[in-house]
């Protein structure tokens, strides 16, 4: 396997600061925001993008976590389309429906299908009055009509890379973002 590293951890942080300062940008301000990261590492990005608010505005933003594993269509364990039943996700904090604006993180926006499951799973605990996106890594490849409003940095890929993101949360030695090519795979 061929990686790269695309984003140390300092290019993470920076990125992250800027992503903040846009999100504030565009709100008007830190007041009615919620932060809802995406799980598995949308709410590690979610976290730190909140520091970063505090710290330039003074405002602690709500953060939370969202599962989207049973609203996923292309996954085994996905909830039937007709079941009327809304799947109560205890991580996620209750928000004022209408009045606060959501902004769901990821960590890389691919396909555009985990944000379409984000959005349904959001919309079934009740619909907030605004929904952005903020991601890390933007790599292409969408199949679904989705775009962030925020995005650390783009970086187009060939279907036969993969973009791995490292926390050191998550026991890695340090913050970084990795582009990874399979030796058997074509990279166009």
């Amino acid at each position: 396997m061929k990686t790269r590293q695309i984003m140390d951890a300092d290019e993470m942080h920076r990125a992250l600061v800027r992503v903040g300062q846009e999100i504030v940008e565009k709100h008007g301000g830190a007041e009615g925001l919620a932060l809802v990261g995406i799980e598995r590492r949308g709410p590690s990005l979610a976290s730190r993008l909140a520091v970063a608010i505090e710290a330039r505005e003074g405002v602690a933003v709500s953060v939370s976590a969202l599962d989207v594993t049973p609203y996923r269509d292309d996954r085994a364990g996905a909830i039937d389309p007709d079941a009327a039943a809304v799947i109560a996700d205890p991580s996620l904090r209750p928000f004022d429906p209408g009045r606060t604006t959501v902004v769901l993180v990821d960590d890389v926006l691919f396909t555009g299908r985990t944000i379409r499951a984000a959005l349904d799973a959001l919309m079934d605990h009740g619909r907030p009055a605004a929904v952005r996106l903020a991601v890390l890594i933007d790599r292409g490849h969408r199949e679904l009509p989705i775009r962030a409003d925020h995005v650390g940095k783009n970086v187009p890929t060939a279907r036969g890379q993969h973009i791995e993101i490292r926390f050191v949360e998550d026991g890695a030695s340090e913050d970084e973002v990795l582009l990874i090519e399979s030796e058997g795979r074509s990279a166009g």
